[in-house]
């Protein structure tokens, strides 16, 4: 029996791989196929009757282990110039702008439709309203530089704003004005955080001679997020910063940091560590969506109303995006138009809602639908994309402006 889990771990794990490769040919992004692998499985289960232990408990333990990974993955590939500045405050304001209006715009049909607390509607809102990193960035990986950067910054953003948000409504009982200050505080304390978290990390990188590194700063970095949820801070907006200050840290050799840390060694190690995170987050972000698939409920994803309200959900997310890239940002609507998808984030919030704030109008049956016809846009984007030359003036337009 054990020789056989073995294999079938093993087999996933392949096709996972394969997956991945062939979405750079096929433009289908690996997260869709793990899904549908992960419903092909629970109907084989339940046709043959094969009894399969209770894995749903770990959901909410890989997914946050994958978050954790890919944000990192993403900020260590981030490096801050002075003429990426404009990227940058466009991404974070798209992140900002898109999150906040469909949130509103979906909480404020809630209330007038099911008379539900205001409260209750923003919850079941800001799950999704927020770009999945875990899937945006990996398909992102066929753009160009610049708008791969965008993608980057914008996913990661979102996903870093909606936990706020979101961990700000569920924990904030008091007045409005009190919870913005709390917020506030919290998320410059985040930040200080990160910075010493992140000295002390190069100091004992750089002290340190025995071989086994980075396992210490990958637990390092779930250990300070771990205690930073514990004490309700923003704990992604600390591995972002963790990220982006490892990415840049030749920013500090000019500082008096430089007598204590050995940066040519740091780089080094962040180097080799960036390659050991991009396998264990392939291999994380791959079961938690096998897992996902296996536990969906077939028969709500065929229900006529969730499809309805799904295709709904779906069409104002990218109508939404549609006139903010091209009245906003004023730019081409392809690529970028179709890099919105729903996923990890989206799943670890809903089923991070209180029992008491759920509603029957939002199930789980319907946001996966949401998941998956937002993958299928993308996928859809990702096809088009070679097709269409505007999809390649972004850059090339962009570049000018920027100057």
């Amino acid at each position: 029996m054990t020789n056989l889990v073995i294999l079938i771990l093993c087999i996933l794990v392949i096709l996972s791989y394969l997956f991945d490769i062939t979405a750079r040919y096929s433009k289908v992004p690996g997260v869709i196929l793990l899904i549908l692998l992960g419903i092909l499985i629970q109907i084989i289960s339940q046709s043959l009757n094969i009894m399969i232990p209770n894995l749903r408990p770990l959901l909410p333990v890989i997914g946050t282990l994958g978050l954790i990974m890919i944000v990192l993955e993403a900020s260590l590939d981030l490096k801050i110039e002075k003429g990426k500045k404009g990227l940058i405050i466009k991404s974070v304001s798209s992140a900002f702008i898109l999150f906040a209006l469909f949130t509103a715009i979906m909480s404020f049909i809630l209330v007038r439709i099911d008379q539900i607390p205001v409260r209750t509607a923003i919850l079941n809102s800001i799950p999704l309203a927020i770009i999945s990193s875990a899937v945006a960035i990996s398909a992102a990986s066929l753009l160009k530089p610049e708008e791969k950067e965008f993608v980057v910054y914008e996913s990661s953003f979102s996903d870093i704003i909606g936990i706020i948000v979101f961990d700000f409504i569920v924990i904030s009982q008091g007045s409005v004005m009190a919870g913005v200050l709390n917020l506030t505080f919290n998320t410059v304390l985040t930040v200080i955080i990160a910075l010493l978290t992140t000295s002390v990390l190069a100091i004992l990188l750089h002290k340190i001679t025995y071989h086994i590194n980075y396992v210490i700063i990958m637990t390092s970095v779930v250990l300070v997020y771990a205690l930073a949820k514990l004490a309700h801070l923003p704990a992604l907006l600390l591995v972002l910063t963790f990220g982006l200050i490892l990415s840049n840290s030749t920013l500090l050799e000019n500082t008096p940091v430089k007598k204590i840390v050995d940066f040519e060694k740091f780089r080094n190690d962040i180097s080799s560590f960036k390659t050991i995170l991009s396998e264990l987050t392939f291999l994380v972000r791959s079961f938690f969506f096998l897992i996902f698939g296996y536990y969906t409920k077939i028969d709500g994803l065929f229900s006529l109303n969730n499809l309805y309200i799904a295709a709904l959900v779906t069409a104002g997310i990218f109508i939404l995006r549609y006139i903010y890239i091209v009245l906003i940002l004023r730019k081409p609507a392809i690529p970028l138009l179709f890099f919105a998808p729903r996923g990890l984030i989206t799943i670890l919030l809903f089923i991070s809602i209180p029992a008491s704030a759920r509603i029957s109008a939002i199930s789980e049956e319907l946001i996966t639908l949401v998941i998956l016809m937002s993958i299928v846009v993308l996928t859809f984007g990702n096809i088009i994309y070679k097709k269409d030359s505007t999809g390649l003036a972004f850059s090339n337009k962009s570049n000018g402006n920027e100057k």
